[in-house]
């Protein structure tokens, strides 16, 4: 039986966890949202900017979160380039399936590119507080969690707000729940849609800037991450932001708290029960419906 301080850290860490997972499934979440692109690729853009993180720490010597200040729009018009030069080639009616297709082929010619530059030697980023810690309540919290937390929900705030309060913001939610309607009423979907990609990317800069500063990271460690994803954008209900960040809260808890008794590797076989049983039970997501509409 685990002691007490042992549940109340494995549930800090769940929810820490949760919303680092919040943060690098928003980007999935729009790109399904705006033209129900599956963006295969979206871990290894990750990886991306968190090898660009470790780069500029280790050569240039500045804090990993300083160098957000280059990735972020650098990715941003990665993204709405990716959306007008090749996704928005792909005819409507296979869209879906070839931008599997497509994003896989980039998800791969990023990780080799990764290998060339780098090497496959695993790399981590040596902080001066990356071993600092807080205790609370007899439970120990690395310092460097509670950054990556802070920096999810600064970016998933500052998301919302874009969401909710600008034009531009009014007009992408218009173009996810009904693009042909959004054409009629004077939107220029395809501009709003680049702009759209270009967001999604944005958060894979801050995800993978957050993600290096308590991971060690090698070319391939996309595939790790693009599981668990794609099983919090399914379970929150497709194209629902809200919906995708409450799925990660729940099943970072979940993971975190079955790491007591499975260990990290057994415990992470919670994101693809939870993704079987949505399929099954409530394909439309547990969080779908009136909250995918609200935002």
């Amino acid at each position: 039986m685990p002691s007490g301080a042992l549940l109340f850290q494995s549930v800090i860490l769940g929810l820490l966890l949760g919303g680092l997972y919040a943060l690098l499934a928003a980007g999935l979440t729009l790109y399904f949202g705006i033209m129900r692109v599956v963006m295969i690729a979206h871990s290894a853009f990750l990886i991306l900017a968190a090898y660009l993180a470790w780069w500029s720490h280790t050569e240039l010597g500045i804090d990993p979160l300083l160098s957000m200040l280059v990735t972020v729009p650098l990715f941003f018009g990665c993204g709405v380039l990716l959306q007008r030069l090749l996704l928005a080639r792909l005819r409507a009616v296979t869209l879906t399936m070839m931008s599997v297709l497509l994003t896989f082929a980039i998800a791969v010619v990023i990780e080799g590119l990764l290998g060339y530059v780098f090497s496959g030697t695993q790399r981590r980023i040596q902080l001066g507080y990356g071993s600092a810690s807080l205790e609370l309540f007899g439970g120990r919290i690395a310092v460097v969690k509670l950054i990556a937390f802070g920096l999810a929900g600064v970016a998933l705030a500052a998301l919302y707000l874009v969401m909710k309060k600008t034009t531009f913001g009014w007009a992408l939610r218009a173009t996810i729940q009904h693009r042909d309607a959004a054409k009629l009423v004077g939107i220029d979907t395809d501009r709003v849609a680049g702009f759209g990609f270009g967001l999604g990317l944005a958060t894979a800069a801050i995800g993978g800037t957050a993600l290096s500063l308590d991971t060690t990271i090698y070319p391939s460690l996309h595939w790790h991450w693009i599981g668990p994803l794609m099983a919090i954008i399914v379970v929150g209900g497709l194209g629902s932001v809200p919906g995708a960040a409450a799925a990660a809260m729940v099943l970072g808890l979940a993971q975190s708290l079955l790491q007591i008794e499975l260990g990290t590797t057994w415990a992470q076989t919670v994101f693809y029960l939870a993704l079987f049983l949505t399929l099954a039970i409530r394909p439309q997501g547990f969080f779908g419906g009136r909250l995918a509409q609200r935002f």
